[in-house]
């Protein structure tokens, strides 16, 4: 079911947001209404990055992995299967890359992103020493410990940016976030980027992963987000001047352009950006407000990528493709 955004913005009452989240797949998607002002850091903590699992007991199934026992498996359409171990993969060759990672049940204005920089191998180079058979490899199956599955295409997989991630923020990678190992796919959404994984299988034909078989999407391209952070939903803000402050991700594409509408979206004013620090991380965004008249005022934010395309304001629910639409905050303006 499809909703207009301003139609959005008149809901009153928290129940109604409860029925747009309740077949979503358990992500926080953030209140709508009375939120306080966020904080906007270009790098999220480690103890404060969103994680979700496929199923509430995930955890519990490797919380005691022990990275001297743990290995994982390479196999399928290659010539050569191997075997790693923890010493292994640390001997292999190791790059860092800053990427954000984004679950696809964020609704506009949710909080269940994170941005860091993860080191870890390539999955390239991996594939190519196993011996993968590009000619008739479709997909690339990862399964973990607690059982989960998914796959990405055998194309995708050999992109240069593609990881097998142990190390996040310069720490060992914490248990939560798929310790010992983990998939980063810059640019897809979370239920690709498989944690604890055990076993890498190439496989020729096309593969469902556990939401695939639920009716999600096989692609997980992530759709272009932007989030107003400060000041907050309903906020009273002392004027005349205001700063806005926020986050905007284009998912396989880095964000050019950041716009703000302070009258309903009549007008749009430019934000300012700080450069990232790698094209699949988000950026932070900054705007002056400068004499706002005093009152209540509605704010919208929207961004583009570098490929000139625009974030759509079309309004729809996460399943199957994640949720599209602008954030809007209300911000009451006091003049001294």
């Amino acid at each position: 079911m499809d909703i207009t955004r301003r139609k959005l913005f008149q809901l009153s009452g928290l129940g109604t947001l409860a029925g747009l989240t309740s077949m979503t797949t358990g992500c926080d998607l953030g209140s709508m209404f009375a939120v306080p002002p966020r904080e906007t850091s270009y790098f999220t903590p480690n103890d404060k990055f969103y994680t979700v699992n496929y199923m509430d007991a995930a955890y519990n199934f490797t919380r005691d992995l022990d990275q001297e026992q743990w290995h994982m498996v390479v196999k399928g359409a290659v010539s050569k299967p191997m075997v790693l171990k923890w010493r292994d993969v640390l001997n292999r060759k190791p790059f860092d890359q800053v990427s954000t990672l984004m679950c696809i049940d964020t609704l506009p204005g949710g909080t269940s992103l994170g941005n860091a920089v993860w080191r870890g191998i390539s999955l390239k180079d991996l594939l190519i020493e196993a011996g993968a058979d590009a000619e008739t490899a479709r997909d690339v199956i990862f399964r973990g410990a607690d059982a989960y599955h998914d796959s990405i295409p055998f194309e995708r997989a050999m992109g240069d940016e593609v990881m097998l991630a142990y190390l996040m923020n310069g720490e060992k990678l914490p248990k939560a976030h798929g310790f010992p190992l983990r998939l980063i796919v810059p640019g897809l959404y979370g239920i690709k980027n498989v944690k604890w994984i055990t076993e890498i299988e190439v496989y020729n034909g096309d593969y469902q992963g556990y939401w695939q078989r639920k009716g999600w999407t096989d692609e997980g391209t992530i759709h272009i987000f932007s989030r107003i952070d400060s000041p907050g939903h309903y906020q009273d803000v002392r004027g005349p001047d205001v700063n806005f402050r926020g986050i905007a991700f284009g998912g396989p594409h880095s964000i050019s352009k950041v716009q703000l509408s302070l009258d309903q979206e009549k007008t749009w004013v430019p934000a300012e950006i700080t450069p990232p620090h790698s094209p699949w991380s988000w950026v932070v965004w900054n705007y002056l407000w400068k004499d706002a008249p005093a009152g209540k005022h509605m704010v919208t934010v929207q961004a583009t990528d570098t490929t000139g395309r625009v974030q759509t304001s079309e309004i729809t629910r996460p399943q199957p493709n994640g949720a599209t639409g602008l954030h809007g905050i209300v911000v009451n303006v006091h003049h001294a």
